[in-house]
């Protein structure tokens, strides 16, 4: 059997509001948030105990998430800079297709956002560009010309 669609993407944080701030400011909605302390929950993820805040939040159309999470206990481990190249091993980014791409930009650089780069455009097809969040999250915009 096959899947049936890809239900989240998790990310790490440290800093929880400052981080669904800068996902609501790209138009998602917060689904909500939680506290997780219980056993099965540490057990699913293998670690031996955990205290975590988690929110959900969803694009507009309903099909795509977002799962952030900060880890109270036991702490979270930093890995990669958070000023990694797209070229670094692992999950880069994140792509969103949006209907201003100068709009969102702007938007999100009040939330302490820069671009990577600079918006490129690809044929008569698209505008691109790679924006560098909180945390150094790394997302993606694109939009659709004509």
């Amino acid at each position: 059997m096959a899947i049936q669609r890809m239900d989240n993407v998790l990310i790490v944080v440290d800093d929880l509001d400052a981080v669904i701030a800068f996902f609501v400011e790209l138009g998602m909605e917060l689904e909500g948030k939680a506290a997780v302390e219980e056993a099965w929950a540490a057990r699913v993820v293998g670690l031996d105990e955990q205290r975590v805040d988690v929110a959900m939040l969803r694009t507009p159309d309903g099909h795509g998430r977002i799962e952030l999470t900060k880890y109270h206990t036991p702490e979270a481990i930093g890995g990669v800079p958070a000023d990694a190249p797209v070229n670094t091993l692992g999950m880069r980014r994140i792509m969103f297709a949006v209907d201003d791409i100068d709009d969102v930009v702007t938007r999100l650089r009040r939330h302490g956002a820069e671009l990577v780069g600079t918006v490129e455009q690809y044929e008569n097809s698209h505008r691109l560009c790679y924006v560098r969040g909180p945390e150094g999250i790394l997302i993606g915009l694109a939009q659709q010309l004509g």
